[in-house]
């Protein structure tokens, strides 16, 4: 697949363009969204991804097309994964939820640079090691075990990491959150190390904090699944920025609907699972690696094509999805 420096530079310009729109709405007008505010844009960001998908279809054919769509329903899916976090963390640090579109909006930023960074050297590492799918492939089975048996454990809490704990005790922070600031005037009964600086940190700065180190975790899953999709760098790159278009927008509409998507989780864990294992069978497929088969491609090894990888993806998220809708109302119909 070809891409043009042209066709790279009008995608960045474009997508910059479209998150600038979103940052200075969100920038200018702090708010709680409505319902109708949050479907018109969810539904614009969808569209748009559909209408690009369609695009590379007629440009670059089927195929690619193809590595596209599975490759942004897999990002989408682990996006709309990560609200669960989110929505942990919000509670957890009490955001005012007028608060927490900018928080959130942050959050997808970061989400952009990191992920932006490792496609860069996730592609280049690709490009020149064929073995690395090997790793690919089993850091996503061994994610996809470990996302199993924390949530058979019931595990659902916050868990505050190093850096969160080490912000907490070293730093001044106030009482009270002060808009969306990350520095205030201290006030009495504030911790500041310093009283002639009256100028402490808000909470805002630890969700902040929480939000990155998230993003970062999630990005570590998300690049080794969808290079286990395509290896093609402009379509690693716009499938992750489409799934986090709208993922602000996303948590409002969801964030009631989160908790009965009991499910979902367990559909993730299948299809990195599934995207783990055609890693290791494409790695076999092409296997350069001196200690395996002497380092000659194992022909046997079975290939998975795109549109395969791309039904099983829409089977096993759209069945998880039914099964927590009808748990959930299964078992509002028991509570009434």
């Amino acid at each position: 697949m070809h891409v043009s420096a042209l066709v790279w530079a009008i995608t960045l310009v474009t997508m910059i363009v479209i998150f600038a729109v979103d940052l200075l709405i969100v920038g200018r007008r702090p708010h709680e969204p409505s319902m109708h505010e949050t479907a018109i844009w969810i539904a614009v960001y969808v569209a748009l991804a559909v209408i690009f998908g369609a695009g590379l279809f007629a440009a670059y054919g089927p195929r690619y097309g193809g590595e596209f769509f599975a490759g942004w329903l897999t990002e989408y899916s682990l996006s709309v994964d990560n609200l669960f976090v989110f929505v942990i963390i919000m509670a957890r640090f009490s955001v005012p939820r007028m608060l927490q579109q900018k928080v959130l909006l942050i959050g997808v930023i970061l989400a952009l640079l990191m992920r932006g960074a490792l496609i860069a050297v996730g592609a280049a590492v690709v490009d020149r090691f064929v073995w690395v799918f090997y790793l690919f492939g089993a850091f996503l089975i061994y994610t996809a075990i470990g996302l199993a048996r924390q949530h058979q454990g019931g595990e659902g809490e916050f868990r505050e990491n190093v850096l969160i704990r080490w912000s907490r005790r070293i730093l001044p922070i106030s009482a009270e959150y002060d808009g969306a600031r990350l520095t205030t005037r201290a006030e009495p009964g504030d911790r500041a190390d310093n009283r002639s600086d009256r100028r402490i940190f808000t909470p805002m700065l630890i969700v902040m904090i929480a939000i990155g180190t998230t993003d970062l975790i999630f990005a570590l899953d998300s690049i080794p699944a969808i290079f286990g999709l395509t290896t093609e760098p402009y379509i690693v790159f716009t499938a992750n920025v489409f799934a986090l278009m709208g993922l602000r927008q996303l948590y409002f509409l969801l964030s009631g609907l989160l908790s009965r998507l009991v499910y979902l989780s367990y559909g993730l864990v299948a299809v990195l699972g599934f995207i783990g294992v055609k890693l290791v069978l494409d790695a076999l497929y092409g296997n350069n690696v001196p200690f395996v088969n002497g380092g000659e491609p194992i022909e046997w090894a079975p290939h998975i094509p795109i549109w395969l990888s791309l039904v099983v993806i829409v089977c096993v998220l759209g069945i998880a999805t039914i099964a927590s809708l009808a748990k959930a109302s299964r078992d509002a119909r028991a509570d009434s």
